[in-house]
């Protein structure tokens, strides 16, 4: 800065006898070029702090669907009052009042079921119950003894059985439910389930005896041991399941040396294990 002034003052003095002569001489001569543009003067001084202006008016409050405007709210009714006026008589209209809220409507008619949602996440399980109150007994039943089933009968004859056909043994030691027949010498089914068959046989020659189930062998049994006339006495049992009316007996084949004296009987015996 204090060499554009030194700069200013150097022309300044080169150009002031110019400036004398021009003054002093009476013919005007032919005007000079335009100087350069100066640098930019330095920036003022702040001014002073101006007076506290009058407070301005607050804005109106936002608009929203449920807390309106008072004036847009007056304004709506108004509007509203002066529409139906004329197709609503007894309706206050005027500027500054609102009309009392009408009565509450009947309830619309119920929609229609809508459509079934996803199940739900299985809950935990429970708490046990409280025990319930014990019930009446129950009534006497009348066939009890038909899930039961047993016979033991012997043979009542010193005479040989015929060959290939079922063996009688007709002196009753045991029959429960009557299901051994004495007269077919036959074992009916009456109880289904599991039953065990065992015989024992006195004989005083060859002997040999089969399981028959409705025709059809179930085990053979033989003693083939000859001993003139001493006794013998051979066994032999298996278990089966039947079904009801199935039928069971004892036969003899080609050796039926089988006796029943009172000193050496020969006894058919059978019983349920267990119905199924």
């Amino acid at each position: 800065m204090v060499c554009f002034c030194i700069a200013m003052g150097a022309m300044l003095s080169l150009a002031l006898p110019d400036l004398v002569t021009m003054e002093t001489c009476t013919s005007a001569g032919t005007p000079g070029l335009h100087g350069f543009p100066g640098l930019p003067g330095r920036d003022g001084r702040d001014g002073e702090t101006g007076e506290k202006g009058v407070p301005g008016t607050p804005p109106p409050p936002p608009i929203s669907p449920t807390h309106p405007h008072p004036h847009l709210v007056h304004s709506r009714v108004h509007d509203h009052i002066s529409k139906h006026s004329l197709f609503c008589p007894g309706v206050v209209s005027g500027p500054g009042q609102i009309p009392e809220g009408g009565q509450k409507g009947e309830p619309g008619v119920k929609g229609a079921v809508g459509k079934l949602g996803r199940s739900g996440v299985r809950g935990d399980k429970g708490s046990p119950g409280s025990e319930g109150p014990r019930g009446e007994p129950g009534e006497s039943g009348s066939a009890g003894s038909l899930f039961h089933s047993a016979f033991s009968v012997a043979r009542g004859t010193a005479s040989p059985p015929e060959k290939a056909s079922p063996i009688r043994f007709t002196s009753v030691i045991t029959d429960v439910n009557k299901d051994y027949n004495t007269e077919t010498g036959r074992f009916r089914c009456r109880v289904p389930g599991t039953y065990y068959f065992v015989y024992h046989a006195s004989s005083e020659e060859r002997l040999c005896l089969v399981f028959k189930l409705d025709g059809t062998s179930l085990a053979s049994f033989c003693d083939l041991t000859y001993g003139g006339t001493k006794r013998q006495v051979s066994s032999g049992g298996l278990a089966t399941y039947l079904k009801k009316d199935q039928e069971v007996w004892l036969e003899t084949n080609d050796y039926n040396g089988m006796t029943g004296k009172p000193e050496g009987n020969s006894l058919f015996s059978g019983f349920l294990l267990y119905s199924h």
